[in-house]
């Protein structure tokens, strides 16, 4: 008997196994998609307890194929759930758990890159930016090819605080390969520390929660997998807008394994680079001979905020791009070698 007051757990009622689903509608993972699934529902039940409590909340999951992250999700009582899957051959079988748990699945088919996600929730969810996270999740076994461009648009929607971050500071687990996972977590000093790690960690706090191996997935990708946990900060550690902080950490790790130095010259003109880049580096006060993956954060805060001063000096500096440069060098080389002849 039911114990007076307490509301029944949800439960999916009886359904074929994610193997099965993938039998009956002929799915087959598609490698050009870089498309792996986890069948295991232990392990999809451990990746969503990863999340945090899931009770009456609104998760919105990005790429759920066949099903069985979704299935984890239902199974943990949450009020709503949100499905963006791209690949038409998966919305049947969504479309059989959402009659399974009636008026909890809205299932979109399009593209998580192109979805506006500011409308994605009720608006009675958003919460303040310094209050706690609102109950708002995103979850997903995000395809290789997609993960890092996704991430880093999420970044960027955090610095700014809109897309999925337009209620607040909305909470997000995701899979990616086990080397990118140790790139977003890296310690400075620590042979992974990239330019991943500087623009997740002045933003969120992100947490390496454990490896899936490879073998769990089918098909087998030739890597592991590994589940990370973000959190927006309420401050970021570096207040300057994405692009710029963005462009700086791009510049310093353009030659991770010389003197930071030799990257950091890279955001500024041929004429005066010099002179520039010491004078950069001597206000941020940042030894020119440390290596890219040595710096802390609080020296990367100290490049920007004083690159940042230089910029509202010199407005031409932040559009000056040392690729274009290096461009427009070469065919002028070019051309002189051709007149000469």
């Amino acid at each position: 008997m039911a114990v007076p007051g307490k509301v029944a757990a949800f439960r999916l009622p009886p359904l074929p196994t994610v193997g099965e689903i993938i039998k009956l509608f002929r799915l087959k993972a598609l490698k050009q998609l870089s498309q792996n699934f986890l069948l295991d529902l232990r392990l999809t039940d451990k990746l969503v307890r990863q999340a945090g409590e899931l009770k009456n909340a609104h998760v919105c999951e990005v790429g759920p194929g066949p099903g069985g992250i979704t299935r984890s999700i239902l199974s943990a009582g949450v009020e709503q759930l949100l499905l963006i899957e791209k690949d038409a051959r998966f919305i049947p079988g969504l479309k059989m758990l959402s009659e399974a748990a009636p008026g909890k699945v809205h299932i979109v088919h399009g593209d998580i890159l192109t979805y506006n996600m500011e409308k994605a929730f009720p608006k009675h969810l958003k919460k303040k930016w310094e209050d706690e996270p609102p109950d708002i999740h995103i979850i997903g076994n995000l395809p290789f090819s997609v993960s890092t461009p996704l991430i880093v648009r999420w970044l960027e929607n955090v610095s700014k605080k809109d897309g999925p971050f337009i209620y607040g500071r909305t909470q997000m687990t995701l899979t990616f390969q086990k080397e990118v996972a140790e790139r977003l977590t890296a310690n400075p000093g620590g042979k992974q520390r990239s330019r991943l790690s500087i623009m997740s960690q002045h933003l969120c706090t992100v947490e390496n929660c454990f490896v899936i191996p490879g073998q769990a997935f089918v098909p087998k990708p030739e890597v592991d997998v590994a589940v990370v946990r973000f959190t927006p900060l309420v401050q970021p550690k570096i207040q300057q807008p994405f692009k710029l902080v963005e462009k700086v950490v791009r510049s310093v790790f353009q030659f991770r394994r010389k003197y930071c130095f030799r990257g950091i010259e890279t955001l500024f003109p041929e004429s005066g680079r010099l002179k520039r880049t010491e004078q950069l580096m001597m206000t941020a006060n940042v030894d020119p001979t440390l290596r890219p993956f040595q710096l802390s954060m609080s020296q990367f805060r100290n490049l920007c905020n004083t690159y940042r001063k230089m910029c509202d000096e010199d407005p031409s500096l932040f559009v000056y791009n040392y690729r274009e440069e290096l461009k427009l060098k070469k065919k002028t080389d070019l051309e002189k070698q051709h007149d000469n002849k």
